[in-house]
């Protein structure tokens, strides 16, 4: 039987170039109207039995060639259970091999988070208890963006994940947290929802989710540099949040994404803004350190330089968002790779341990509401 490649479904990437023997050569495709590209999906048909390397020919000239090394595919025979390929990059190309026992396989940079999964999800988290819907508006393909509240407490926290689509382990916390959040037997859960009014955005770029891309929408803006400026016509998922964060007021924010190099899972802050004060850096930093005495997956030694005073980058959520409304503002970043303090050999960092950490970040964040 003829080996086939097929990334032509919800969230695929991968263009096949030359199928030789047990070799097969692949590039990822650009994201439309921009330079970035790093993430993949796609189905392999026809191999079973056999043992194939697959090599990512341009892997070294992706947005973020640094963060291949150390770095090891996932691979899947049911969509369900994402686990690691035998992996290495040299040369600027990336190989990986998989012995296939099944008639299908699918391979992805991280396990997916579909655009369907997301219908799914919202669906059924509109249906529990006190959880409102609205749709905040359509973004440049038209698809729904999405916008949930849940809770009737004085404290305003925004949830909001995947401005970057291939960061796709940000929904998959984004899941956890909706799923703790919405249990009506969970004590912190009751604790949050009398305290604090949730506004969640599960999804911040589904036009990039579907359309396979790394880091932009359908018309290449990174949404995470539109926040100081944002338009209809080019980051309407932006210009929409941004207004209703303004009708409602922000106290906590928590922007989540994943980070392609560093092994790790870590908080980025808010150093840097105009308005910077001591006391609300500190509240930042109280809550990193409860984080990482509440989960073996959470570390606060790993992370990224801070912005010298008055050097912020408002076009960033996270800084935009602290200085609009003085608000306790991060970026949850999860790895690609793994959390090498707490490292899984089978598994890497995976779909279950994102939502781990959700509940226990939401944890630390009920110890602390009221004093934020």
């Amino acid at each position: 039987m003829t080996i086939q490649i097929n990334s032509a479904f919800d969230g695929g990437n991968i263009r096949l170039l030359s199928v030789d023997g047990d070799r097969v050569d692949l590039e990822i495709v650009k994201d439309r109207d921009s330079d970035f590209f790093q993430w993949f999906h796609f189905r392999v048909a026809g191999a079973k039995g056999k043992t194939l390397t697959f090599r990512i020919l341009n892997a070294g000239k992706s947005a973020y060639p640094f963060g291949w090394p150390g770095y090891r595919a996932r691979v899947s025979t049911d969509r369900q259970t994402w686990r690691i390929a035998e992996t290495d990059y040299a040369d600027g190309v990336l190989r990986f091999t998989h012995s296939f026992e099944d008639d299908l396989a699918w391979f992805a940079y991280f396990a997916p988070y579909t655009v369907e999964r997301h219908n799914q999800l919202v669906a059924d988290m509109a249906r529990r208890d006190g959880v409102r819907h609205v749709e905040l508006g359509k973004t440049l393909d038209g698809r729904a963006l999405d916008y949930l509240t849940l809770g009737d407490g004085a404290k305003q926290v925004w949830l909001y994940a995947r401005q970057h689509p291939g960061e796709s382990m940000a929904e998959w916390w984004m899941e956890g947290a909706l799923e703790k959040l919405t249990d009506p037997d969970d004590e912190t859960a009751k604790a949050l929802r009398s305290r604090a009014t949730f506004h969640i955005v599960p999804n911040m770029n589904p036009d990039g989710s579907y359309r396979g891309h790394l880091r932009t929408n359908a018309v290449g803006t990174n949404l995470n540099r539109e926040w100081d400026t944002p338009s209809m016509e080019r980051s309407p998922e932006v210009f929409l949040v941004k207004a209703k964060m303004d009708e409602t007021g922000v106290d906590v924010a928590m922007d989540i994404h994943g980070d392609e190099a560093i092994p790790a899972n870590f908080l980025a802050g808010f150093e840097g803004i105009p308005s910077w004060t001591d006391e609300l850096g500190d509240k930042f930093t109280a809550y990193a350190r409860r984080l990482e005495a509440a989960s073996p997956d959470f570390q606060t030694e790993k992370g990224y330089e801070k912005s010298a005073p008055g050097k912020a980058n408002l076009s960033m959520s996270t800084n935009q968002v602290a200085e609009r409304f003085h608000a306790l503002s991060m970026t949850l970043e999860m790895p690609f790779k793994d959390h090498d303090p707490n490292a899984d050999a089978e598994f890497a960092w995976s779909p279950e341990r994102c939502k781990t950490l959700a509940h226990a970040g939401l944890a630390v964040l009920a110890d602390m509401i009221d004093e934020i």
